[in-house]
């Protein structure tokens, strides 16, 4: 069973985990509800090659084209707060018609935030994950939102699923756990 994250080796029964697609979708939903369609933005990707950066992204890119949205530029920055805040700041000073960020994960999106406060720039910003800090940012205005996990709900699936195997109960191969958008 995987949580999560998928394995490269071995045979996983079931793969519990978000639906990072849908995610990405969300961010871009949520952007266009505030900005309305077409407007301008950037994205900060996670580690190249990782399935969340790679499903979020693919999400993103799908709900980008269908509100008509101009990504500007997109590049990675690993998941890190240090770097979504040198990305950003390099990414702002390349693109200053910006109106907002999609961060593929809460420190990218905190980073971000800092960047855009040292830029004096007002900027839209959305990050992923639900973490504890990620919330309270957003319950202070500096964030816009957040794609919250829900990490409960995936242990306790897992726990689930575990049981049914030891049972030698048939599982699911794939189960996509929903996620939420935490705003103001």
């Amino acid at each position: 069973i995987t949580l999560e994250r998928q394995a490269n080796h071995g045979k996983v029964a079931s793969h519990i985990a978000s639906d990072n697609v849908q995610g990405g979708k969300m961010a871009s939903d949520f952007i266009a509800s505030k900005l309305g369609d077409n407007a301008q933005v950037l994205q900060l990707e996670g580690i190249p090659g990782t399935s969340a950066a790679r499903e979020r992204g693919q999400g993103f890119a799908e709900g980008a084209a269908q509100h008509k949205l101009t990504v500007l530029a997109s590049q990675p920055a690993d998941f890190d707060r240090t770097k979504g805040l040198n990305v950003l700041e390099n990414m702002l000073t390349a693109n200053p018609t910006a109106q907002a960020v999609f961060a593929q994960n809460d420190e990218m999106a905190l980073g971000a935030v800092r960047a855009a406060q040292a830029a004096n720039k007002k900027l839209l910003i959305v990050g992923f994950d639900g973490t504890e800090e990620g919330i309270a940012v957003v319950k202070r205005g500096r964030l816009g939102a957040t794609i919250a996990q829900q990490p409960q709900l995936i242990g306790a699936t897992g726990i689930e699923v575990a049981d049914k195997l030891l049972k030698n109960q048939a599982v699911e191969a794939s189960i996509p756990v929903p996620l939420q958008i935490i705003s103001k």
